[in-house]
């Protein structure tokens, strides 16, 4: 079965640059070969940090008042680093995998009560073998001042001061996940199993079997004072001492020595294409920059058009505001010279009929209308001829 791991780091200010460029991927090399830059779009983030993590802490520490006495040497962030193996995830899938890395983000903001508000980056890297989170935050006690007053104080040594502190967190971590549907176990302690974790730095230093000899010739090996007589084996006790360390320490750690060279040699082969990916975003981001470049620059020729558009229309729109007032008033004037030659029209016949001594003006007007097939009221003549027109059409 697998097993369920956290594990706890505390970090300096001088620390937090480089964690920073490697837990948000800003470095263009990593010593660590075994990220696979191809799959790094693949990593994402529960908590991103608005700043770097210097940045980050000194505004946290600002915005919510933190107290204690910070010193140059003093751990001022911690980071768990969050996993299982790799057969795990494989065998539970993409969703599973998320649901347990957001299932562990919720337990670091539980456990010790230090709320989502001292966290400041948690991100899951799935471009190398195995996915795992790094989780930084602030290592933050809630307490009282002298006064009785509730203070929030940044004491990494008070978070972490039981001596079983982090047997306490992989318990907690254990029990957390197991009740949240995990089909895990609990990491057996290094006092069942013997095991020490090592540094990278610790690898490095024993790199081969002369150093790791003269090291472990240099350690004081501890034996029990009253030996009990049925735990003495002979063959044991006749070896030379260099071949016991041999046997019982150098080769251990040989070996692990030897799997973390050839995991490095591997890693080292993808370097070639892990620079060429490099190359290809780099490439993609100042061809994005452009892109975006250009279309703000065609946001700005949109909104010019628009307003010389505006313009040109209420230009225009003036031009045939005007032009309908001139008409207007033509045809005011039109219709006034109409109405007068109507009325001159009518003095005039009457005149006539007076003048020749006819008889009644409207027989005249008759008579002329009759003979000449016109009438003198225009609208009567307009209405006569659209009727003609209509009777042409429907024979």
């Amino acid at each position: 079965m697998s097993y369920a791991i956290i594990r706890n780091t505390k970090y300096k200010r001088e620390n937090l640059r480089g964690i920073f460029r490697h837990n948000e991927r800003r470095n263009k090399n990593y010593s660590n070969e075994n990220i696979d830059r191809e799959k790094s779009y693949l990593n994402y983030s529960l908590k991103f940090p608005q700043y770097s993590y210097e940045k980050e802490f000194d505004r946290i520490k600002e915005k919510y008042n933190l107290k204690g006495q910070i010193k140059t040497v003093s751990n001022i962030a911690c980071e768990y680093i969050i996993t299982s193996d790799h057969d795990y995830f494989e065998r539970v899938g993409e969703k599973e995998t998320k649901r347990f890395f957001e299932t562990a983000y919720k337990f670091v903001v539980e456990y010790k009560n230090l709320g989502e508000q001292y966290i400041m980056s948690a991100k899951v890297h799935m471009d190398e073998q195995t996915p795992h989170m790094h989780l930084i935050f602030l290592p933050v006690v809630h307490t009282i001042d002298k006064k009785g007053n509730a203070i929030d104080k940044l004491a990494c040594s008070e978070f972490w001061k039981a001596k079983d502190s982090y047997r306490q967190l992989q318990d907690a971590f254990y029990k957390y996940m197991v009740e949240n549907g995990f089909n895990l176990q609990r990491g057996l302690p290094k006092e069942e199993t013997g095991r020490e974790h090592y540094s990278v730095e610790e690898y490095k230093k024993i790199t081969n079997f002369k150093q790791t000899k003269e090291i472990l010739n240099n350690m004081k090996l501890e034996l029990p004072d009253i030996p009990d007589i049925t735990d003495i084996n002979i063959n044991r006790l006749s070896k030379k001492r260099d071949e016991k360390i041999l046997e019982e320490i150098i080769k251990p750690k040989d070996n692990v020595i030897q799997n973390l060279y050839q995991d490095n040699m591997n890693l080292h082969r993808q370097l070639s294409r892990q620079a060429q990916v490099i190359e290809e975003a780099e490439k993609y981001q100042k061809e994005r920059d452009n892109i975006i470049a250009d279309n703000e620059k065609l946001h700005d020729d949109v909104d010019n058009i628009k307003t010389e558009y505006n313009k040109k229309e209420f230009d225009l729109e003036w031009q045939y505001t005007n032009r309908i007032n001139k008409l207007e008033k033509e045809n005011n004037f039109l219709h006034k010279v109409v109405d007068r030659f109507k009325e001159t029209i009518d003095i005039f016949i009457t005149w006539i009929c007076k003048k020749f001594d006819m008889g009644a003006e409207n027989n005249l007007i008759r008579d002329f209308e009759r003979e000449n097939n016109i009438m003198l009221d225009a609208e009567k003549q307009i209405k006569h001829e659209e009727r003609e027109k209509d009777l042409e059409i429907e024979m």
